[in-house]
Protein backbone atom coordinates (compact mmCIF):
# COMPACT_ATOMS: atom_id res chain seq x y z
CA UNK A 1 0.00 0.00 0.00
CA UNK A 2 1.57 3.71 -0.84
CA UNK A 3 0.27 6.09 1.99
CA UNK A 4 -2.10 8.37 1.19
CA UNK A 5 -0.85 11.69 1.60
CA UNK A 6 -3.22 14.28 0.01
CA UNK A 7 -7.09 13.27 -0.37
CA UNK A 8 -9.39 15.37 -2.45
CA UNK A 9 -12.92 15.73 -1.39
CA UNK A 10 -16.27 16.82 -4.13
CA UNK A 11 -20.04 16.88 -4.24
CA UNK A 12 -21.94 16.13 -6.82
CA UNK A 13 -25.49 15.08 -8.05
CA UNK A 14 -28.29 17.00 -6.35
CA UNK A 15 -27.85 18.53 -3.08
CA UNK A 16 -28.53 17.14 -0.29
CA UNK A 17 -28.75 18.67 3.48
CA UNK A 18 -26.03 17.51 5.19
CA UNK A 19 -23.49 17.60 2.66
CA UNK A 20 -21.82 20.15 4.73
CA UNK A 21 -21.31 18.43 7.54
CA UNK A 22 -20.56 15.61 5.74
CA UNK A 23 -17.58 17.59 4.11
CA UNK A 24 -16.47 18.93 7.59
CA UNK A 25 -16.25 15.41 9.04
CA UNK A 26 -14.24 14.11 6.16
CA UNK A 27 -11.67 17.12 6.23
CA UNK A 28 -11.26 17.23 10.03
CA UNK A 29 -10.81 13.77 10.36
CA UNK A 30 -7.82 13.13 7.62
CA UNK A 31 -6.39 16.36 9.50
CA UNK A 32 -6.60 14.44 12.79
CA UNK A 33 -4.56 11.50 10.67
CA UNK A 34 -2.23 13.95 9.16
CA UNK A 35 -3.63 13.64 5.62
CA UNK A 36 -3.83 16.79 3.75
CA UNK A 37 -7.34 17.45 1.83
CA UNK A 38 -8.23 19.50 -1.29
CA UNK A 39 -11.58 20.99 -1.66
CA UNK A 40 -12.69 20.20 -5.21
CA UNK A 41 -15.38 22.82 -6.43
CA UNK A 42 -18.36 22.11 -8.50
CA UNK A 43 -18.06 18.17 -8.56
CA UNK A 44 -16.29 16.48 -11.22
CA UNK A 45 -16.32 19.53 -13.23
CA UNK A 46 -14.15 20.64 -10.91
CA UNK A 47 -11.32 18.29 -11.39
CA UNK A 48 -11.47 19.25 -15.20
CA UNK A 49 -11.51 22.78 -15.05
CA UNK A 50 -8.89 22.50 -11.46
CA UNK A 51 -11.39 24.63 -9.32
CA UNK A 52 -9.11 22.76 -6.46
CA UNK A 53 -8.31 24.49 -3.06
CA UNK A 54 -6.38 23.15 -0.20
CA UNK A 55 -8.45 23.06 2.99
CA UNK A 56 -7.59 23.51 6.29
CA UNK A 57 -9.63 22.92 9.66
CA UNK A 58 -11.30 26.33 9.50
CA UNK A 59 -12.13 26.28 6.00
CA UNK A 60 -14.98 23.75 7.45
CA UNK A 61 -15.75 25.78 10.57
CA UNK A 62 -19.35 26.88 10.92
CA UNK A 63 -20.82 24.85 8.09
CA UNK A 64 -22.43 21.81 10.02
CA UNK A 65 -25.65 23.69 10.35
CA UNK A 66 -25.92 24.94 6.61
CA UNK A 67 -28.23 22.95 4.09
CA UNK A 68 -26.43 23.09 0.42
CA UNK A 69 -22.84 22.30 -0.21
CA UNK A 70 -19.75 24.87 0.27
CA UNK A 71 -18.43 22.67 -2.56
CA UNK A 72 -21.14 23.30 -5.01
CA UNK A 73 -22.12 20.95 -7.23
CA UNK A 74 -22.53 20.71 -11.40
CA UNK A 75 -23.51 18.62 -13.95
CA UNK A 76 -20.68 17.29 -15.98
CA UNK A 77 -21.24 16.33 -19.63
CA UNK A 78 -16.71 16.14 -20.50
CA UNK A 79 -16.67 13.63 -17.32
CA UNK A 80 -18.83 10.98 -18.84
CA UNK A 81 -16.15 11.02 -21.62
CA UNK A 82 -12.98 9.03 -21.06
CA UNK A 83 -10.88 11.83 -22.32
CA UNK A 84 -12.78 14.37 -20.08
CA UNK A 85 -11.68 11.21 -17.68
CA UNK A 86 -7.94 11.18 -18.19
CA UNK A 87 -8.17 15.03 -18.32
CA UNK A 88 -9.68 14.82 -15.05
CA UNK A 89 -6.50 12.32 -13.67
CA UNK A 90 -4.14 14.47 -15.27
CA UNK A 91 -4.92 17.66 -12.91
CA UNK A 92 -5.67 15.09 -9.77
CA UNK A 93 -2.16 14.18 -10.21
CA UNK A 94 -0.67 17.44 -10.94
CA UNK A 95 -2.62 18.85 -7.22
CA UNK A 96 -0.93 15.86 -5.61
CA UNK A 97 -4.12 14.19 -4.45
CA UNK A 98 -4.31 10.54 -3.90
CA UNK A 99 -7.66 9.49 -3.34
CA UNK A 100 -11.19 11.01 -3.46
CA UNK A 101 -14.36 10.56 -1.49
CA UNK A 102 -17.00 11.38 -3.38
CA UNK A 103 -20.27 12.74 -1.65
CA UNK A 104 -23.65 12.19 -3.61
CA UNK A 105 -25.87 10.08 -4.65
CA UNK A 106 -26.44 6.87 -7.57
CA UNK A 107 -25.26 8.93 -10.58
CA UNK A 108 -21.99 10.28 -8.64
CA UNK A 109 -21.07 6.48 -7.07
CA UNK A 110 -21.21 5.15 -11.18
CA UNK A 111 -18.86 8.21 -12.34
CA UNK A 112 -16.92 7.53 -9.03
CA UNK A 113 -16.88 3.75 -9.76
CA UNK A 114 -15.86 4.06 -13.85
CA UNK A 115 -13.09 6.62 -12.65
CA UNK A 116 -11.55 4.53 -10.10
CA UNK A 117 -11.41 1.62 -12.50
CA UNK A 118 -9.45 3.40 -15.32
CA UNK A 119 -7.39 5.11 -13.23
CA UNK A 120 -6.66 2.69 -10.36
CA UNK A 121 -7.56 5.52 -7.89
CA UNK A 122 -8.69 5.05 -4.51
CA UNK A 123 -12.53 6.29 -3.99
CA UNK A 124 -14.76 6.27 -1.38
CA UNK A 125 -18.29 7.15 -1.58
CA UNK A 126 -20.83 8.50 0.59
CA UNK A 127 -24.25 8.49 0.15
CA UNK A 128 -25.97 11.95 -0.04
CA UNK A 129 -28.95 12.12 -1.51
CA UNK A 130 -32.66 12.47 -0.52
CA UNK A 131 -33.89 9.76 -2.54
CA UNK A 132 -33.00 7.40 0.63
CA UNK A 133 -32.43 5.08 -2.78
CA UNK A 134 -28.87 3.41 -2.55
CA UNK A 135 -28.38 -0.12 -1.52
CA UNK A 136 -26.66 -1.70 1.11
CA UNK A 137 -27.44 1.53 3.25
CA UNK A 138 -30.46 1.92 5.79
CA UNK A 139 -30.61 5.71 5.02
CA UNK A 140 -28.97 8.45 3.05
CA UNK A 141 -27.44 11.82 3.84
CA UNK A 142 -30.22 14.08 3.40
CA UNK A 143 -33.44 12.01 3.58
CA UNK A 144 -34.46 12.63 7.23
CA UNK A 145 -34.36 17.00 6.66
CA UNK A 146 -36.51 15.86 3.20
CA UNK A 147 -38.92 14.04 5.46
CA UNK A 148 -39.46 16.69 8.26
CA UNK A 149 -39.90 19.17 5.50
CA UNK A 150 -42.66 16.94 3.50
CA UNK A 151 -44.04 16.65 6.63
CA UNK A 152 -44.16 20.39 7.66
CA UNK A 153 -45.47 21.16 4.13
CA UNK A 154 -48.40 19.02 3.87
CA UNK A 155 -49.69 19.91 7.40
CA UNK A 156 -50.32 23.15 6.29
CA UNK A 157 -52.03 21.74 3.45
CA UNK A 158 -54.12 19.78 5.39
CA UNK A 159 -55.94 22.68 7.05
CA UNK A 160 -57.17 23.67 4.13
CA UNK A 161 -58.05 20.61 2.40
CA UNK A 162 -59.90 19.73 5.56
CA UNK A 163 -61.88 23.33 5.23
CA UNK A 164 -62.65 23.25 1.46
CA UNK A 165 -63.40 19.16 1.38
CA UNK A 166 -61.15 18.66 -1.30
CA UNK A 167 -59.03 15.34 -2.39
CA UNK A 168 -55.13 16.81 -2.74
CA UNK A 169 -52.20 15.19 -4.71
CA UNK A 170 -49.29 16.00 -2.82
CA UNK A 171 -46.22 15.48 -5.29
CA UNK A 172 -42.66 14.74 -3.66
CA UNK A 173 -39.41 13.54 -4.76
CA UNK A 174 -37.68 10.63 -4.92
CA UNK A 175 -37.12 9.66 -9.01
CA UNK A 176 -38.12 6.15 -9.05
CA UNK A 177 -38.01 5.25 -5.31
CA UNK A 178 -40.92 5.94 -2.92
CA UNK A 179 -39.11 5.90 0.23
CA UNK A 180 -39.96 9.78 0.77
CA UNK A 181 -43.44 9.10 -0.40
CA UNK A 182 -44.84 6.32 1.48
CA UNK A 183 -42.94 7.17 4.90
CA UNK A 184 -43.91 10.54 4.31
CA UNK A 185 -47.63 9.71 4.15
CA UNK A 186 -47.17 7.97 7.17
CA UNK A 187 -45.95 10.79 8.71
CA UNK A 188 -48.84 13.35 8.12
CA UNK A 189 -51.64 10.83 8.46
CA UNK A 190 -52.30 10.40 4.87
CA UNK A 191 -55.35 8.61 2.92
CA UNK A 192 -52.48 7.02 0.93
CA UNK A 193 -49.13 6.80 -0.95
CA UNK A 194 -48.96 6.11 -4.75
CA UNK A 195 -45.15 4.74 -5.39
CA UNK A 196 -43.66 3.41 -8.34
CA UNK A 197 -42.96 0.13 -6.59
CA UNK A 198 -46.54 -0.76 -6.55
CA UNK A 199 -47.88 1.43 -9.83
CA UNK A 200 -46.36 -1.66 -11.77
CA UNK A 201 -48.16 -4.02 -10.15
CA UNK A 202 -51.73 -2.47 -9.46
CA UNK A 203 -53.65 0.50 -10.42
CA UNK A 204 -53.34 2.52 -7.35
CA UNK A 205 -55.89 5.38 -7.68
CA UNK A 206 -58.57 3.11 -8.70
CA UNK A 207 -57.82 1.10 -5.40
CA UNK A 208 -57.94 4.74 -3.37
CA UNK A 209 -61.05 5.37 -5.06
CA UNK A 210 -62.94 2.32 -4.85
CA UNK A 211 -61.81 0.96 -1.53
CA UNK A 212 -61.61 3.91 0.82
CA UNK A 213 -62.01 7.57 -0.21
CA UNK A 214 -65.45 7.15 -2.10
CA UNK A 215 -66.62 5.62 0.84
CA UNK A 216 -65.71 7.08 3.95
CA UNK A 217 -64.56 10.78 3.27
CA UNK A 218 -64.92 14.15 1.76
CA UNK A 219 -61.78 14.86 1.80
CA UNK A 220 -58.26 13.58 1.56
CA UNK A 221 -54.79 13.78 1.00
CA UNK A 222 -52.91 11.62 -0.86
CA UNK A 223 -48.89 11.81 -1.45
CA UNK A 224 -47.40 11.15 -5.27
CA UNK A 225 -44.14 9.87 -6.29
CA UNK A 226 -42.82 12.17 -8.84
CA UNK A 227 -41.82 9.01 -11.30
CA UNK A 228 -42.88 8.81 -14.25
CA UNK A 229 -44.34 5.14 -13.39
CA UNK A 230 -46.95 7.26 -11.42
CA UNK A 231 -47.62 10.04 -13.73
CA UNK A 232 -46.72 12.35 -10.64
CA UNK A 233 -49.59 14.59 -8.99
CA UNK A 234 -50.86 16.08 -11.98
CA UNK A 235 -50.96 12.87 -14.04
CA UNK A 236 -53.17 11.62 -10.98
CA UNK A 237 -55.10 14.80 -10.99
CA UNK A 238 -55.92 14.82 -14.96
CA UNK A 239 -57.29 10.79 -13.85
CA UNK A 240 -59.61 11.87 -11.78
CA UNK A 241 -61.06 14.80 -13.25
CA UNK A 242 -61.55 12.29 -16.67
CA UNK A 243 -63.19 8.83 -14.31
CA UNK A 244 -64.47 10.65 -10.77
CA UNK A 245 -65.26 14.27 -12.35
CA UNK A 246 -67.71 14.52 -8.67
CA UNK A 247 -64.46 15.23 -7.12
CA UNK A 248 -63.06 18.79 -6.31
CA UNK A 249 -59.47 17.68 -7.01
CA UNK A 250 -56.25 20.10 -6.34
CA UNK A 251 -52.59 19.41 -7.14
CA UNK A 252 -49.37 20.56 -5.10
CA UNK A 253 -46.38 20.12 -6.03
CA UNK A 254 -43.53 20.79 -3.07
CA UNK A 255 -40.40 20.87 -5.62
CA UNK A 256 -37.08 21.72 -4.82
CA UNK A 257 -37.95 22.74 -1.33
CA UNK A 258 -37.22 19.53 -0.25
CA UNK A 259 -33.62 19.47 -0.84
CA UNK A 260 -33.42 22.96 1.04
CA UNK A 261 -32.97 23.90 5.03
CA UNK A 262 -31.07 23.42 7.69
CA UNK A 263 -30.27 19.22 8.30
CA UNK A 264 -31.78 18.28 11.14
CA UNK A 265 -29.70 16.46 14.20
CA UNK A 266 -30.15 12.93 12.96
CA UNK A 267 -28.49 14.22 9.60
CA UNK A 268 -25.82 15.82 10.58
CA UNK A 269 -24.76 12.94 13.23
CA UNK A 270 -25.04 10.57 10.46
CA UNK A 271 -22.93 12.78 8.19
CA UNK A 272 -20.35 13.29 10.58
CA UNK A 273 -20.07 9.45 11.05
CA UNK A 274 -20.05 9.13 7.33
CA UNK A 275 -17.42 11.32 7.01
CA UNK A 276 -15.33 9.82 9.59
CA UNK A 277 -15.97 6.32 8.77
CA UNK A 278 -14.34 7.48 5.08
CA UNK A 279 -11.29 8.39 6.07
CA UNK A 280 -10.88 5.19 7.93
CA UNK A 281 -11.36 3.10 4.98
CA UNK A 282 -8.58 4.67 2.81
CA UNK A 283 -6.61 4.47 5.90
CA UNK A 284 -7.58 0.77 5.81
CA UNK A 285 -6.30 1.11 1.97
CA UNK A 286 -9.98 0.19 1.27
CA UNK A 287 -10.80 1.37 -2.19
CA UNK A 288 -14.50 1.31 -4.71
CA UNK A 289 -16.70 1.28 -1.05
CA UNK A 290 -19.62 3.19 -0.58
CA UNK A 291 -19.86 4.14 3.39
CA UNK A 292 -23.30 2.68 4.45
CA UNK A 293 -25.11 2.59 7.78
CA UNK A 294 -26.96 -1.01 8.84
CA UNK A 295 -29.00 -1.49 12.07
CA UNK A 296 -26.82 1.49 13.60
CA UNK A 297 -23.32 0.39 12.32
CA UNK A 298 -21.04 1.40 10.22
CA UNK A 299 -20.72 -0.97 6.82
CA UNK A 300 -18.58 -0.52 3.82
CA UNK A 301 -20.37 -1.64 0.40
CA UNK A 302 -18.65 -2.37 -3.04
CA UNK A 303 -19.98 0.36 -5.72
CA UNK A 304 -21.12 -2.54 -7.37
CA UNK A 305 -23.43 -3.88 -5.06
CA UNK A 306 -24.60 -0.36 -3.54
CA UNK A 307 -25.32 1.26 -7.73
CA UNK A 308 -26.30 -2.00 -9.48
CA UNK A 309 -28.90 -3.50 -6.86
CA UNK A 310 -32.21 -1.82 -6.34
CA UNK A 311 -33.04 -1.04 -2.38
CA UNK A 312 -36.20 -2.93 -1.74
CA UNK A 313 -39.56 -0.46 -0.18
CA UNK A 314 -40.72 -1.80 3.10
CA UNK A 315 -44.27 -2.94 1.65
CA UNK A 316 -45.04 -3.42 5.25
CA UNK A 317 -45.80 -0.31 5.69
CA UNK A 318 -48.18 0.09 2.97
CA UNK A 319 -50.80 -2.03 5.16
CA UNK A 320 -49.68 0.19 7.95
CA UNK A 321 -50.68 3.53 6.13
CA UNK A 322 -53.91 2.04 4.90
CA UNK A 323 -55.05 0.87 8.22
CA UNK A 324 -54.80 3.94 9.89
CA UNK A 325 -56.20 5.81 7.61
CA UNK A 326 -59.73 4.42 7.62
Amino acid sequence: MTKIKCIGILTSGGDSPGMNAAIRAVTRAAIYNEIDVKGIYKGYKGLITKEIVPFKTNNVSNIIQQGGTILKTARCMEFMSVEGRKMAYDNMMEAGIDALVVIGGDGSLTGARIFAQEFNIPIVGIPGTIDNDLYGTDTTIGYDTALNTIMEAVDKIRDTATSHERLFFIEVMGRNAGFLTLNGAIAVGAEDAIIPEISIEVDQLEQLIENGFRKTKNSSIVLVAESEVTGGAMGMAERVKKEYPQYDVRVTILGHIQRGGSPTASDRILASRMGAAAIDALLEDQRNVMVGIQNDQIVYVPFSKAIRNDKPINRALLGTLRMLSI
